[in-house]
Order: structure tokens, then sequence, then C-alpha cells
């Protein structure tokens, strides 16, 4: 049986600094000790909320029932012809197992290089970046019922995955804890640097198409990421804090008559996709302080604790930016991280 404590505190396992308290807590580090904590759980009839690294969470308040810390840790691999499909459990560090995958000669990840957090919550945010997202390289995940105790194997349609988003943070959110994820990589290199800030980054290196490699392309990333994204171990925040808003084509001709310079991202269906920063910094939330929480000078899409901010304050910014984009672009602002508590 592991360890279960009481009243613990959160604030170590929230990349914001977000003062709450768990009713119950547990790190589990095998799949059995996750199957006997579950037991415990339903044997008191108390809600069960799954914790990975807590980058991409906001603790809004103290949480009732008992709060799930997944440490299991393991990586296994097979050769599948020019392909490796590679099982990663959900407690492996995200952008250490891209490290580690492009040391093994393994290639598909490298766009996603420095993401913060662990393998399990990687699938429950579809995390994408320059291009790439977790859906175009997935293959299945191994989850347990929380209510059953069955495990469960689902595929890419069965994960109902979207723009940040899938199936584990709607419908399934409060039944299903990923245990692992298997992705299929490629012993070939695939470059993709297709995505216009990646490639600006790729040209100013002044290196020719042919000699760019998946360890520069990850390299360059991380240059890039750790530019515009302050450090959560050093001013805590939860990357960006809003999805970049889709917007169909009647409303972007619209918007783009008004507003010429705006930046956007044509999608295949004729929408457009909107740099959710871009939005925020016209409304001039850039830099903007409330207290102890404020919106980060350099990057208007992250939000920041800059010492002893609670989750309701944070939270107050948040909508205090989403009515002021509403009202000025008639765009609805989406909150990116899960929301728990309070």
């Amino acid at each position: 049986m592991p360890t279960i404590l009481e009243k613990v505190s959160l604030q170590p396992y929230n990349s914001l600094a977000l003062p709450a308290v768990a009713e119950f807590f547990c790190a589990v580090q095998t799949s059995a000790e996750l199957l006997a904590a579950l037991e415990f759980a339903r044997s008191r009839d108390l809600p069960v909320i799954p914790l990975g690294g807590g980058s991409n969470i906001v603790l809004a308040g103290d949480i009732t029932g008992l709060v799930l810390r997944i440490d299991i840790k393991a990586v296994s691999h097979r050769v599948l012809g020019e392909l490796v499909e590679v099982t990663f459990a959900a407690g492996e560090n995200w952008h250490d197992q891209v490290l580690h995958c492009l040391e093994q000669g393994w290639h598909g990840l490298e766009n996603l290089s420095l993401i913060p957090g662990n393998m399990g919550a990687a699938a429950i945010q579809n995390i994408g970046a320059y291009g790439i997202e977790l859906a175009d390289l997935f293959v299945s995940l191994t989850a347990i019922d929380k209510q059953s105790g069955d495990w469960l194997t689902f595929d890419k349609a069965a994960c109902e995955f979207g723009y940040r988003d899938s199936l584990f943070k709607n419908a399934g959110r409060d039944r299903y804890i990923i245990v692992d994820i298997t992705l299929a990589l490629s012993k070939q290199p695939e470059i993709n640097v297709q995505y216009p800030a990646l490639q600006a980054a790729i040209d100013k290196h002044a290196v020719l198409a042919g000699e760019i490699t998946p360890e520069l392309v990850s390299e360059i990333v991380c240059q890039i990421r750790a530019s515009k994204l302050p450090d959560p171990s050093v001013i805590p925040n939860a990357g960006s804090f809003f999805k970049n808003p889709i917007v169909p084509q009647v409303q972007a001709s619209a918007l783009f008559q008004q507003y010429p310079n705006m930046p956007g991202y044509p999608q295949s269906n004729g929408e457009l996709k909107v740099p959710a920063g871009w939005l925020i910094e016209q409304c001039g939330f850039k830099g903007v302080v409330r207290g102890p929480v404020g919106v980060h000078q350099q990057q208007a899409l992250v939000l920041v604790n800059a010492g002893g901010g609670s989750g309701a304050q944070l939270l107050g910014l948040a909508e205090e930016v989403r009515a002021a984009v509403s009202k000025r672009f008639g765009i609805e602002l989406e909150i990116e991280p899960r929301i728990y508590g309070g």
C-alpha cells in the first residue's frame, strides 16, 4: 500500500505556485500502487484528481478527495521497419524523453522540445508547437477507469484529439487515469520547419536546407521557447494561459478590414487561427499587474504569479482579459490549463 497523507500543501506541486491543500495526497510509482490508491479512494467514496508535473493546472482552491501524483516511470520500444513505436509511462518528463529519443536516433518529437510537463498530461492536452502536435505521432494509450478499475486501451480516434484538447479534458476528465502512451517515431529524420517563427530562426543560423538536423531543430526550438516563455522555477507560470482562437472565415475577413496588420494562420477549412497573445496585447494587458499576479511583460499569453497570489486572483485577472478581448474583437478566449478546486 502506498503512503497516503492528509492535508498536504500542493504549492510545491504546481508550476504557478498557487496555495492549495489536498484532503488526501498520494504519490504512486508503480501500477500496483496506483490500483491500491484507487481502492483506498473507492472505499471512502473520494473523488480522485490525477496530478502529473503540475505545469498545466490552475488550483482555484483546496482540493476535496485524493490527489494522486503519477510518478510511474518506464520506457520501452519496438522496431517496425523504419518506424519505432515507443511507449512512455505517464510519469516520464516530456522534454527528457524528447532528448532521449534524439539520442537514440528516433525522430519526430524535436519540434516539441522544452514543453513542460509529463507524458500523461501531454496526451490529455494534445500538446503542440511549431507545426507539430502529439496527435500526429500518436498510436495508443493505456488508462485505468477510476470507477471500475479496468485497464483500457485507447487508439487515436477514441482519444478525440482536437486543438489542445482530447477526451481526457472533457467527458473522460473525471473517469480515466492515463498510465502510458505510445508514439510512432521515425528512424529517418523528417525535418519540419515550415512554421514561420521556426523557419525565421533557422534562416538566422544561415543553415542550408540539407544541413538541418533534428538535433538542430530541437536546439533552436529550445532557444525560441526560452526567449519567449519565462522559466516557471524563476517566475511561477503555466505557460500559455489561453488557446489561440480559431475564427470563422467571415469573422476573420471583417477583423482584417478593421485590423489589416492582424497576424493569423489560415486553417485547411478556411478558418483562421489568431494569436491570443496579440489580441491580449492590443487590449493593453501586456505587463499589467494586479497585486501579486499579472500578465508577463514579454509574452502577453502568459499569466504569472509574482509571489503569494491565489488561484482566485489569477482567474480574476484571466476573466478581466477575456472580457476585454471579447468586447474589442468579439472573440471568446478559452483558458488552456485545467482548473481544479475552489
